[in-house]
């Protein structure tokens, strides 16, 4: 699937490394499986210890806390939250849903040694990434979103905790499970994990490096994603139609087999508004954002189809960084093949590439209303093969 070069495959983060050194600093082949430690019995939802317990002591319990914290525990917000409980009373879930999804801290803190650090895949200022071990023996990267990131409103939280659930795509990250701890004051998102990190890892890179895409799998990751956000705008069963508000080369990650799976998809849903807003930042400074985003404040379709269209450029030159200076040159330019990245050393379909940087150029259309619908693209992507 890559160049001549092959990598070790990377334990890297739900979400992806925005720097490729953090990456490749936290390679580990898939056989260093960490030994989970995990509780004799399951433990209650909202602590891994029970502080009625006559074993130990409120300060013992207190000394436990702070010995295996994650980053982000704080007592103070220990009173009152557990959002779950709702979702037991039938406030929130189904029997079924709820019993399929919940886990409990004991199998969270198992699953990551116990938050150790050298599990630790990544920060942010509302979240932290952890790489964990499930006893099916699978690989699980487990989000923890400190509940000041999250929705105040309980009902809300919950409402935006089942979206999660409904997500089921070959291109959209799975929900394994979810875990609130009102101990912690912290909520645990477990989804599958992506073994190839993520695609802005593969952008910027030198020939031999080992993360140079070919032409077929471009095409293969350029089609994936754009089925994740087809599906995402669409509505079926108890799955409503999502915009995503966060679209990006980091955003979209790889599998084992290279294929493209949408992160953060529904995540705003569950957390406050301000938080979204500032996780926008990067995406604003590398072009994903589309202009009337400046004076709507809003996410359309539209506007995930421009992010689109900037990924598609991204993939095809294999630039992090494309400018609307670039891509006004590629519209004036009688021939593409000067935009496709020269790694590539001319292995790819000029009619292909020439296809592409159209869509890509109708999809980053200054008037949303000029835009193409995720349909469109769909089948204006029919009949692409990836020959070179």
């Amino acid at each position: 699937m890559l160049g001549s070069n092959t990598k070790t495959i990377q334990l890297c983060a739900a979400t992806g490394f925005s720097n490729r050194k953090e990456c490749t600093d936290s390679r580990k082949t898939v056989t260093d499986r960490p030994e989970p430690i995990y509780p004799a019995k399951k433990q209650k939802i909202g602590s891994a210890f029970d502080a009625s317990d006559s074993r130990l002591s409120t300060d013992q319990v207190k000394e436990v806390y702070r010995r295996s914290a994650s980053p982000l525990i704080s007592l103070e917000y220990s009173n009152g939250w557990d959002p779950l409980d709702k979702g037991r009373n039938g406030n929130g879930f189904s029997q079924e849903v709820f019993e399929s999804f919940v886990f409990n801290l004991g199998e969270v803190e198992g699953a990551t040694q116990c938050f150790l650090e050298v599990n630790l895949l990544g920060k942010s200022n509302f979240s932290a990434i952890y790489k964990g071990f499930l006893r099916d023996g699978s690989f699980v990267a487990i989000k923890c979103i400190a509940k000041t990131s999250c929705k105040s409103d309980e009902a809300e939280f919950l409402k935006g905790l089942k979206i999660l659930t409904s997500l089921n795509h070959e291109n959209v990250v799975r929900l394994r499970g979810f875990c609130c701890s009102k101990g912690r004051g912290e909520c645990y998102l477990i989804y599958d994990f992506m073994s190839n990190g993520n695609l802005l890892q593969y952008l910027d890179v030198k020939q031999g490096s080992g993360y140079v895409l070919v032409w077929s799998t471009r095409i293969s990751i350029i089609n994936g994603i754009a089925e994740g956000i087809e599906y995402l705008h669409g509505s079926k069963g108890n799955k409503p139609a999502l915009v995503h508000q966060n679209i990006s080369a980091e955003k979209v990650l790889i599998d084992r087999k290279y294929n493209p799976l949408l992160s953060y998809s529904g995540l705003h849903k569950l957390l406050a508004d301000d938080v979204v807003f500032s996780t926008l930042k990067a995406s604003a400074a590398m072009g994903y954002l589309a202009p009337e985003y400046t004076t709507t404040g809003r996410f359309t379709e539209k506007s995930n189809v421009y992010a689109f269209g900037m990924i598609v450029l991204q993939i095809l030159s294999g630039k992090r960084k494309v400018t609307q200076f670039i891509t006004r040159q590629v519209s004036e330019a009688s021939r593409c093949e000067d935009f496709i990245d020269t790694n590539l050393e001319g292995k790819f379909s000029e009619s292909e590439a020439a296809k592409l940087v159209k869509i890509a150029l109708l999809c980053t259309h200054e008037s949303p209303n000029h835009r193409p619908s995720m349909d469109n693209v769909m089948q204006e992507l029919s009949g692409l093969v990836g020959s070179s």
